[in-house]
């Protein structure tokens, strides 16, 4: 598999540019404080690299907030061509959007920067542990690494199946598949006594919408996961420290996966190399 080349991976560009039309102010505000809830120092000031940065959201939200300049990434051009679309909202001399293999990057090509970001991403590269250590070469010392990574669960296996046939069904099969999945879940949650529609007010908390979340979560191949003992044990080894964490306690995965999150700082002087 060539992992720089996108047609390996599920359309994530086409479904961040139809997600893109929904982007208002009151998504733009969940975005920041999405942000601040990670930074709660902030990030004024501070150089910003977007890894896999979708529909550019995240990548606004950090120039809302005061970076000095952000730099977008993403193997998908459908995804440059919106973000640098939304970014239009911001000066242009503060930020760049260019289509870019993280496995392409290094600190010599890209630089490095004080906060390196990557949301819901390197789970989809193909060879997520690769990624995450290139990752980790582009942040300063004693910068920062945040990033979300899916939550390991017992049926990982059947979802990356799952994962492999949607990403390449027509898009008639897809809606079938998204109508069944819906159904499926809202009919659990009320056997439960849980409200379904807190689910959507979950996805809307972080800038996201429901229905293309969920196509995101369908289609979302390659897949990997991560255990959260995992994600610290490796990433502490290339020369960090764990900052802050919000954790996905184990499970079945019946309905999906959520995200481990973590911002990790580097070594002031033993940063990864």
């Amino acid at each position: 598999m060539d992992l720089t080349d996108r047609k390996t991976h599920f359309e994530f560009g086409e479904n961040w540019r139809d997600y893109s039309k929904t982007i208002d102010t009151v998504r733009i505000e969940s975005a920041v404080q999405g942000l601040r809830k990670l930074f709660p120092n902030g990030i004024a000031g501070k150089t910003f690299l977007d890894i896999g940065c979708g529909s550019g959201l995240h990548s606004l939200a950090a120039l809302l907030l005061g970076a000095s300049s952000v730099l977008a990434t993403d193997i998908d051009e459908n995804s440059i061509v919106t973000t640098r679309m939304v970014l239009e909202r911001a000066p242009r001399n503060q930020w760049q959007a260019r289509t870019e293999s993280v496995f392409d990057m290094t600190p010599a090509t890209t630089g490095q920067f004080d906060i390196v970001y990557s949301w819901g991403v390197l789970h989809h590269t193909g060879k997520m542990w690769q990624a995450i250590e290139t990752a980790a070469k582009l942040v300063k010392p004693g910068g920062q690494f945040a990033l979300a990574i899916y939550a390991t669960t017992t049926l990982d296996p059947a979802w990356k199946l799952e994962k492999r046939i949607y990403s390449r069904s027509p898009k008639a099969l897809q809606g079938i598949a998204r109508m069944v999945f819906i159904s499926a879940l809202f009919s659990a949650e009320l056997l439960r006594g849980r409200n379904p529609i807190e689910r959507i007010t979950r996805t809307r908390a972080r800038g996201m919408n429901s229905s293309h979340d969920l196509h995101d979560w369908l289609g979302g191949y390659p897949y990997e996961t991560a255990t959260a003992g995992e994600l610290y044990d490796r990433i502490r080894a290339m020369g960090f420290t764990e900052e802050r964490s919000f954790l996905i306690p184990p499970s079945l995965g019946l309905f999906g996966a959520g995200n481990h999150e973590f911002v990790f700082t580097a070594d002031k002087t033993t940063a990864s190399q």
